[in-house]
């Protein structure tokens, strides 16, 4: 199954036991101050999670297009983009782990036909000191499911991430996990706050046994190590309590939030480790080899960039985001200029957008109406952005060559940014990519220097340029 049909066929799965299809939220959350983008499929229904009832009722499905810019500086891995979509399904105080695990179980081994011999799954420890229980219920429940598929699945707690690492888990098919296991808005259940809702979650993982381990993320493979042995395709959220002034209680109404990551799901359906081998990423990748002359093999992190930048900034404007130095046109801009730089390092020397996006573009006009409908609009916009760019790219590259054996400091980084357009993180990035020192005070010394524009500019506008014609 390519991933336009696992799409599909979880929606379909899921709507066959109740749910309800809601259509996806824009990546610009509405009413909500506290985040640039949607980064996960629950965000936009966390009212409902909350509390409030759904008006299409307690059971619901969705695909939903998610960004993640803290994960820019790892996209070059195998697995890891900025731009993602998260298959979800919800309860909202209806069923319970008892259904929510099989039809998971069922949509990956049946639907999708992935191994169950290559699932591996984590649990939550408890929690002693507040009083919550070891997740039991739901490795009886995985304990079932995978006898039925002739496995036996031994358990092992080991608590940490780090602590995995050192002792492993004897190749347990089931490990429990401490902090890695609770969901919550804050993180960790110390740092919630009185009446905000958390619970344990379960995660599902395939194992690549093609992937040996890379003892840099420690001795011992498990879980959820990063080597990329493992990767985890969705998770299971099951929020049952509230806290407290002395701890935590029971929430009336348990939800069960269920977020599965589509790309992985798909290359783990092509036996693939490299999500870029998808239907999603790699007709762009394939588009990149014929612009470039060069291959996959030759060119893989510049080519995974500028397929995922290009996704993501596809989406964005077709959610009405345009290129800016302020929030989400900012990180708009990022990823553009971005891309425009990885470019250079496939020879691509003149303007390729043109030829990319609407490959993109094509890729989602059947699932998303809105990306095939707006996609001219989005190549004349996002194509403004890289010609704007392309135009100051080689001389600000220069500027920043002419800083070797000296050190870049935040003023550096400012001209760089006021002059020839380029981020300050691309900036940095480039930096030390090329073993160009880097001031360790550059934040505070280009914010003082932005602090200062700005002050110019203020002053610059005289009481009579801003009160009333005469």
């Amino acid at each position: 199954m390519d991933a336009d049909q696992i799409r599909s066929a979880f929606l379909d799965h899921l709507a066959a036991r109740g749910h309800t299809v809601v259509p996806r939220a824009s990546l610009v959350p509405e009413d909500d101050p506290t985040t640039l983008f949607t980064g996960s499929g629950m965000q936009p229904l966390l009212p409902y999670l909350l509390g409030e009832d759904h008006p299409d009722g307690r059971r619901l499905v969705d695909s939903q297009t998610c960004l993640r810019v803290q994960d820019i500086e790892e996209v070059g891995d195998n697995r890891h983009t900025t731009f993602f979509e998260m298959l979800g399904s919800w309860s909202l105080g209806d069923y319970f782990k008892d259904e929510q695990l099989p039809q998971f179980w069922a949509f990956l081994t049946e639907t999708v036909g992935l191994d169950p011999a290559r699932l591996y799954v984590s649990c939550f420890v408890g929690d002693e000191a507040h009083g919550i229980p070891k997740d039991e219920e739901s490795a009886r429940i995985w304990t079932q499911l995978f006898a039925q598929s002739g496995i036996d699945a031994d358990q092992v707690e080991v608590g940490s991430e780090e602590r995995a690492s050192r002792v492993g888990t004897g190749g347990a098919r089931i490990a429990f996990y401490g902090e890695k296991n609770w969901w919550c808005r804050e993180g960790t259940g110390d740092r919630m706050p009185v009446g905000e809702p958390g619970g344990p979650d379960t995660e599902v993982f395939y194992l690549f046994p093609h992937v040996e381990h890379d003892p840099a993320y420690g001795v011992h493979c498990h879980q959820n190590c990063d080597c990329g042995r493992f990767i985890e395709l969705g998770n299971s959220v099951f929020m049952e309590y509230r806290r407290t002034e002395t701890g935590f209680e029971p929430l009336p109404r348990r939800n069960v939030d269920y977020g599965g990551g589509l790309e992985r799901i798909a290359a783990a359906a092509l036996d693939t480790s490299d999500v870029f081998r998808i239907s999603l990423l790699w007709p762009v990748v394939e588009r990149l080899q014929e612009l470039s002359g060069r291959t996959y093999e030759q060119e893989r992190l510049a080519m995974r960039v500028i397929a995922d930048h290009l996704r993501g900034a596809t989406f964005l404007a077709v959610d009405g985001v345009r290129p800016s130095n302020k929030a989400q046109g900012y990180v708009l801009r990022r990823l553009v200029r971005r891309a425009v730089r990885f470019a250079l390092d496939l020879g691509i020397e003149e303007s390729f957008f043109p030829h990319v996006v609407p490959t993109v573009a094509s890729m989602y006009g059947r699932a998303y109406p809105e990306v095939a409908a707006a996609a001219d609009q989005v190549v004349a916009v996002l194509s403004r952005e890289e010609d704007v760019f392309r135009r100051t790219l080689r001389r600000g590259l220069q500027r920043l060559e002419s800083h070797r054996g000296t050190v870049v400091t935040g003023a550096d980084l400012f001209v760089l940014y006021d002059t020839y357009g380029f981020p300050v993180e691309l900036s940095t990035e480039v930096a030390v990519g090329d073993g160009i020192a880097v001031s360790p005070e550059w934040r505070r010394e280009f914010d003082d220097h932005m602090a200062a524009q700005r002050a110019r500019s203020r002053s610059a506008i005289s009481p009579r340029a801003t009160g009333p014609v005469p």
